[in-house]
């Protein structure tokens, strides 16, 4: 692995770790040219479906766009990183794990929804008023009189 301070392609590891709720494996490694440390994740590369936007254009799926999502709807909440990153994995697997080579972005958006509910009912608002593009109060209500009567 290249070490990201000096370029050196000989680097050690120095400790291995499940991470990501066992999908995974974190290495602390070491360059013996710098001494620079530096993390790295090791991931079984999924094959996962082409993205079907709204407008019918296809975009790869991009899991990326999912964690920026869920970070901006549970920001400034008590939520652990490790509870957001099992969600994004959880998301992202059963992606991946779906027999149709192309899916809607309003599937992954559901899917999203779904998992926040039980994750922070206030990231799920939030998440939900910009997925559902809500126009005004009204519609913030209506999903919280929902939210009450399902919880």
């Amino acid at each position: 692995m290249r070490c990201p301070f000096c370029g050196n392609l000989d680097s050690q590891v120095k400790d291995s770790r499940p991470a990501e709720d066992h999908a995974a494996i974190r290495r602390r490694r070491f360059c013996p040219a710098c001494g620079g440390r530096f993390t790295t994740y090791e991931r079984v590369e999924l094959m996962l479906p082409t993205v079907v936007k709204r407008d019918g254009r296809r975009q790869a799926f991009d899991v990326a766009k999912i964690r920026a999502g869920v970070a901006l709807a549970c920001r400034k909440r008590a939520v652990p990183a490790e509870r957001t990153d099992a969600l994004i994995t959880q998301v992202e697997r059963h992606f991946s794990e779906v027999a149709e080579r192309e899916v809607t972005s309003q599937a992954i958006g559901e899917r999203v929804l779904q998992s926040l509910r039980t994750l922070d009912e206030v990231a799920y608002v939030r998440f939900a008023s910009v997925y559902r593009e809500f126009s005004d109060v009204r519609q913030f209500l209506e999903e919280l009189e929902q939210l009450q009567t399902a919880g």
